[in-house]
């Protein structure tokens, strides 16, 4: 998936929700050893999602940018690329 560009997002800080300026992505949950298995989502037709495993609610935000969050700071970023 990361040969594709799919944005990662996680929650760090535990808010209960997350605006993306994107519909298809990855949740990670936190930063390791707190995340849990990087599941992809797709909102399809809807402005938000909530994750499986996390229950971070996920609204899309047209006005960002791929790889924005509000509030900011929720992009992952791994360290082993």
């Amino acid at each position: 998936m990361a040969a594709t560009g799919v944005p990662h997002f996680q929650n760090d800080a535990g808010v209960n929700s997350i605006e993306i300026g994107v519909k298809e992505f990855m949740c990670c949950g936190a930063s390791s050893p707190y995340d849990h298995p990087h599941v992809f989502l797709d909102m399809g037709n809807e402005n938000e999602i909530v994750c499986p495993y996390c229950s971070t609610v996920y609204r899309f935000d047209a006005n960002l940018k791929a790889g924005e969050t509000n509030p900011s700071g929720c992009t992952f970023e791994d360290d082993a690329a």
